[in-house]
């Protein structure tokens, strides 16, 4: 006889002290062979369950329902999950306590081999309650409540014989209807150890979770006591789950319509909870590439044909969060706690050593990926620092190859022949380029996400999160605008906000300060507040790593624009308008300026003060002053790393000043740095990524030379700036500059110019030639002599061989 014909063909019944009802509603259809019926079963019409202080152990035990335990009857009894009983004992379908706590539902004996008085449980039931059939006795009572329906079931199950095994996969959906035909109707609760049988297997299960459906107070008559959460009665609509057991070899195909029992995502997280702002796209995307299809029932994404993401690499700029992105990664999922390794801890002296330690990262979801295949956890290894162990295979040279042999290491784990479908890797690095090309494929580390640089409205979030605490305790005054702080933060990364919100505090410390102390705290601490002017000190303290190169443009032009010829307004203006293209133009991601003329004519200032009106938020000079002593190799390096900086911005511009000094071109020869030429020729034409933009304004003052290195090719317009070359011009400089202290003095010095030949207004056949730096230089020395400065000035002019 199948244990899925059942012998009897009335539902189960349940009886209270005050009567008897049918255990399950109506249900058409539900279980056609099966009629209701409302038996009255023994030892329930005592009405002492419900009386106050009632004490179970103070009754005598046969009164209580005191049997002989004895084996199953038969096995086909055995594999139904009730507990066999005498027709004259109880009612077949009734739910009772086995020794007080352990439900279960009668059947009747139908082979006659029963005697009244003893009760029939099997093998697995004895071992789940603790029975034994060498004279036990055990108490056997109806459920003095009505139990609750079982909404969820899940259910670890194996083969019943150990080490068993068959290449036969059992289907997930198959089983729980096959499960709930046989055993509809009958009470389970949690730890229930039972057998059943599928395709001609007997499996062995064992209840790990359950959930029930909650019933109302007059439901439950009279109020549900706490074993009601415990347990439940199997119904068609219930839920069942079944998982593999660790132990057992026995292949089971998800359900392709329910939802993974390891679901991966906690429920009710939100970015700004776990302290992350301004990372919303980022991690919308992490989760479309990495998560989605985890969250999908494995059995669907088989039918795809696909495997899961293993791999995220993070990369981008110091401080955006990076590390704290790939840390609560880990708070808004259901899995295993992440393993957290920063990349020079894996490395050892000893030989191999540092191959183990890879291995051991991986040795826990090798192990429950074997028991438990697609239903095995999520294993989540985070690798900080990724770029200090998996180097370009074969770029170190004179080493122990230990650094290819991590990298090899990481690969056949990763996609080797005995691949994981459980686990995810996270790496992070700033040093995108230093990474082995092999990692980075898809299988491996396939997801590439920058973590850039925060806009308004991420830098808004970060400024909520880091002062949250503040406007919380009411530390932080009214005057503070978070939406004007996230304007003016412009390029600061995560790291920097908070740097700035910190230095913000410490101006406010300062003000509780005891005078004539650095220790002593005055006495209205009570009233510490910080305010706007505490963060506006503090953007003067705290500057972006990635923002404006304020003192350096702001030394180049310490004297100011002196509009001496409508030419410097032209410029000016120019110089406006390709500002405006780069900031609108769908087109012209990259536009290169190159202003020439002779030396001191105010290139580098009229540059600087372009880039300075365009408030751009990445603003860099580039210049041979700082790279005195360097190596052609340095000078490349430094050339390249400023430029990448300014592919991290939205908006950049870089001021290229002085190119014949960069490639260090001397006339005798002539002799340059082809290496740096070649490095300018690439980055000069070298369009910035996706969505963002730069202007780059270089100057020159050997402006034809540039047309035999082929480097004028690389600029979209040029612009010249002339010298000073017409007494109107000299005079609009001495007036701008305030030389002279009256009127008269400045005419007999024009006049003594005049005289001296300076007077020629063409440009071309004028001897005055002089730029205005060299010009601002004459003009202090003569400053230095008030009684003669007239002389002093022409004598200068005149010496320096106009």
């Amino acid at each position: 006889m199948s244990f899925f014909s059942r012998s009897s063909n009335q539902p189960p019944t349940q009886t209270t002290p005050q009567g008897s009802y049918s255990r399950l509603p109506p249900q058409p259809g539900a279980y056609p062979n099966q009629q209701q019926r409302v038996p009255v079963p023994r030892y329930t019409d005592s009405p002492s369950y419900e009386k106050p202080g009632y004490n179970r152990s103070a009754v005598p035990a046969r009164a209580r329902g005191a049997y002989a335990v004895v084996s199953s009857p038969s096995d086909a009894l055995a594999l139904s999950n009730c507990l066999i009983v005498h027709p004259s004992d109880f009612a077949a379908g009734q739910h009772v306590f086995v020794k007080q706590q352990y439900p279960l539902t009668t059947r009747h004996d139908d082979t006659g081999k029963l005697a009244p008085g003893s009760v029939g449980p099997s093998a697995l039931h004895r071992q789940w309650i603790g029975l034994s059939v060498t004279g036990d006795e055990v108490t056997v009572e109806p459920i003095p409540f009505k139990p609750s329906y079982l909404q969820s079931v899940d259910i670890e199950v194996g083969f019943m014989r150990r080490g068993h095994e068959i290449a036969e996969q059992f289907s997930s959906d198959e089983m729980a209807k096959n499960f709930i035909r046989a055993f509809g109707a009958q009470i389970f609760s949690a730890g229930q150890i039972l057998a059943f049988e599928f395709h001609g297997q007997n499996l062995k299960g064992t209840i790990k979770a359950l959930s029930v459906v909650e019933l109302t107070d007059a439901q439950h008559r009279g109020g549900s006591p706490p074993e009601s959460s415990k347990m439940g009665i199997l119904m068609e609509g219930t839920d069942v789950n079944f998982l593999k057991a660790p132990d057992s070899a026995i292949k089971i195909k998800s359900s392709a319509k329910k939802a993974p029992s390891n679901a991966i995502l906690a429920p009710n997280f939100k970015f700004e909870d776990m302290g992350i702002g301004g990372l919303d796209s980022e991690f919308a995307t992490i989760f479309r590439r990495a998560f989605a299809s985890r969250v999908f029932p494995p059995a669907l994404v088989d039918k795809l044909g696909i495997q899961h993401v293993k791999g995220i690499l993070l990369h981008g700029p110091p401080g955006t969060g990076k590390t704290l992105m790939a840390r609560q990664i880990g708070t808004m999922l259901n899995a295993r706690e992440p393993k957290i390794v920063n990349g020079p801890e894996i490395l050892n002296k000893y030989v191999g050593a540092s191959e183990e330690n890879i291995r051991k990262l991986f040795a826990d979801a090798e192990k429950e990926y074997k028991s438990k295949g697609d239903e095995s956890g999520l294993h989540i290894i985070i690798f900080d620092e990724l770029d200090a162990i998996c180097k370009q295979r074969g770029s170190t040279q004179g080493g122990t190859g230990v650094g290819d042999s991590i990298v090899n290491q990481l690969l056949s784990k990763m996609d080797g022949v005995d691949q994981l479908n459980n686990i995810l890797i996270i790496g992070m690095t700033n040093r995108l380029d230093m990474i082995d090309e092999a990692l980075l494929r898809p299988g491996r580390l396939e997801v590439h996400m920058e973590i850039s640089l925060p806009d308004e409205q991420g830098r808004y979030q970060i400024l909520n999160i880091h002062t949250a605490k503040m406007r919380a305790n009411r530390v932080m005054d009214d005057d503070v605008d978070l939406v004007e702080l996230a304007q003016v933060t412009k390029n600061f990364s995560g790291a920097e906000i908070g740097g700035l919100v910190k230095s913000a505090t410490s101006f406010a410390f300062s003000r509780h300060v005891k005078v004539g102390t650095m220790a002593g705290i005055s006495d209205d601490i009570e009233n510490l507040r910080v305010n706007r002017t505490d963060f506006m000190s503090a953007l003067e303290e705290v500057t972006p790593a990635f923002g404006v190169a304020k003192e350096e443009l702001e030394q180049v032009v310490e004297n100011g624009i002196i509009h001496y010829s409508r030419i410097i307004d032209d410029v000016l203006r120019s110089g406006e308008l390709f500002v405006d293209q780069v900031r609108t133009s769908t087109r012209t991601p990259l536009v290169s300026l190159l202003l020439h003329g002779p030396p001191g004519s105010g290139k580098t200032a009229l540059a600087a003060t372009i880039a300075q009106a365009s408030q751009y938020p990445f603003m860099k000079l580039l210049s041979p002053d700082s790279m005195v002593g360097y190596s052609e190799g340095q000078k490349v390096a430094t050339i390249s790393k400023i430029f990448a900086d300014s592919y991290k911005s939205p908006l950049s511009v870089i001021v290229v000043d002085n190119l014949e000094r960069l490639l260090d071109f001397t006339p005798i020869g002539p002799r340059f740095s082809n290496a740096v030429l070649q490095t300018l020729m690439v980055l000069l034409a070298r369009r910035p990524p996706k969505g963002r933009r730069l202007l780059i304004i270089a100057s020159t003052s050997v402006r034809p030379i540039l047309t035999d290195l082929g480097l004028s090719e690389c600029f979209d317009s040029e612009l010249r700036v002339p010298p000073i070359s017409s007494l109107r011009s000299l005079q609009y400089v001495l007036d701008e500059v305030q030389l002279f202290s009256t009127r008269g003095e400045r005419d007999q010095a024009i006049k003594m110019l005049e005289q001296a030949g300076f007077g020629e207004e063409d440009e071309h056949t004028s001897r005055l030639n002089i730029g205005i730096k060299k010009l601002l230089s004459v003009v202090e020395m003569a400053r230095q002599e008030p009684e003669a400065v007239a002389e002093r000035l022409t004598n200068s002019l005149m010496g320096l061989g106009m």
